[in-house]
């Protein structure tokens, strides 16, 4: 895409058909959208109780208030949402914006938007070379066309060839069995995209993948295996992944998280009530909760797909619906990306990857300081000075107890010493009293 910044006739036809009809009909929407269960399961319920509160003269329950607050919070969150949408038909006329944030994006190195604050400076973060984005989603949710929409925007050579492989059919297999690294753009080492094999419906697969991947870094060409993988395809990726000597490739810190979600499986969900808690869903909801892709409070960048398949109303309700389930504000952390190639897509890409990296800057760790080295590098110090004292001590009972030992020989071995030194008299002759006898 790139510099080719025109989209197709047919295409600004019925997007201009479709913006022009939407003021007009968006009263009429609203009320169908209302009477739909989009973001509340529980609104024909609600319905119910505000039919009862009517036939009570002059009174309102606190019920019936809330839920009429609530339907209003839900009409200005929709009309917002669809206001969001006008930047397609405002870059027709001009795309000053579009070329502000690109040229933003490629002039940036890594720490040139920390935010200082607490009395806090550049060289007190810990900045990387290379500030590394990560994509994960489930089976089908476009990241790797998403990565190659995002080289498009920033390459000027509209024939280059697509970097990422793309699956045909999401049914077949799970696309990327293997880490890949994507420096964007290609001669830069600014920014690195990675792209993740699919989660798959079992949490505990996810979560034992997100917390290696968070903990222990990524690395271009790392074979991802699952617990539920057959022996020949580990195998299999096993000797693919030391073949292409997977091991010197560099391990990078995961910065941030881009989460991308299927628009058109979002709103199969919703239109079938039944089918809300079925597995698409709740694999979004449990690894986007989880605690390994949290940055301090900082939750992940949804990126909603395949929009171009559905009508701007419907894109505005899984927006709505997502934001409801995932709480977070759908204006400002939800961004639809559809496949088709206009300026106003190129802006969301734009927008995106600038929310991406502003976060991503605003929780980089701090640096150790010199006491906290010093500290550190005492610490085995502290464990050899008591082994020491341990060691001596052990040494002064040892002697202690063979000294307790000896005392009786060496009293005993001098008593007989002594015995020596003293001279007793000898011992006097027997008397012969028959000689003596006279005597009496």
């Amino acid at each position: 895409m790139g510099g080719d910044a025109i989209a197709s006739h047919d295409e600004d036809s019925s997007l201009e058909e479709e913006f022009s009809l939407r003021s007009s009909s968006s009263s009429a929407f609203l009320r169908d959208y209302l009477s739909t269960k989009v973001v509340d399961g529980s609104l024909n319920g609600e319905n119910r109780v505000v039919s009862r509160a009517a036939g009570v003269k002059g009174s309102r329950s606190s019920c019936t208030l809330d839920f009429e607050a609530n339907e209003r919070k839900k009409q200005n969150l929709y009309q917002e949402i669809l206001r969001s949408y006008d930047s397609y038909s405002e870059l027709r006329t001009n795309d000053t914006n579009l070329e502000d944030v690109k040229d933003k994006i490629l002039s940036y190195s890594p720490g040139a938007w920390i935010e200082k604050v607490g009395g806090l400076k550049l060289n007190d973060y810990d900045v990387p070379k290379t500030l590394c984005l990560m994509l994960i989603g489930p089976r089908g949710s476009g990241k790797s066309s998403l990565i190659n929409k995002i080289f498009k925007v920033f390459e000027d050579d509209i024939f280059a060839p697509v970097r990422a492989q793309v699956s045909y059919s999401s049914h077949i297999g799970d696309g990327t069995y293997f880490l890949q690294e994507y420096m964007i753009p290609r001669d830069s080492t600014s920014i690195c995209f990675f792209d993740t094999r699919s989660l798959s419906d079992g949490s505990q697969d996810n979560d034992r993948m997100l917390n290696h991947w968070m903990m222990k870094g990524v690395r271009h060409g790392e074979p991802v295996v699952r617990d539920t993988d057959n022996d020949n395809l580990r195998k299999t990726m096993t000797y693919k992944a030391y073949q292409n000597g997977y091991n010197y490739s560099k391990i990078r810190k995961v910065n941030f998280v881009i989460y991308v979600v299927n628009g058109l499986s979002v709103l199969k969900e919703m239109e079938n009530a039944s089918d809300l808690e079925s597995s698409y869903t709740k694999t979004i909801a449990n690894t986007f909760k989880s605690p390994w892709l949290s940055f301090k409070d900082d939750k992940p960048v949804l990126v909603v797909t395949h929009g171009d398949l559905l009508s701007l109303s419907d894109r505005a309700r899984v927006r709505a619906h997502l934001g409801e389930l995932l709480g977070i504000p759908p204006t400002k952390q939800i961004f639809d990306i559809p496949e088709s190639d206009s300026p106003g897509t190129e802006l969301t890409i734009c927008r995106m990857l600038q929310y991406a990296i502003e976060h991503a800057e605003r929780n980089y760790p701090h640096k150790i300081s010199t006491m906290d080295k010093v500290r550190r590098a005492s610490l085995p110090l502290h464990v050899i000075l008591f082994l020491l004292v341990l060691v001596v001590a052990i040494a002064l009972a040892y002697h202690n107890s063979m000294h307790t030992l000896r005392a009786p020989q060496a009293f005993a071995g001098k008593v007989h010493g002594f015995h020596k030194k003293l001279k007793f008299p000898e011992k006097t002759t027997k008397i012969e009293w028959h000689k003596i006898r006279h005597i009496w």
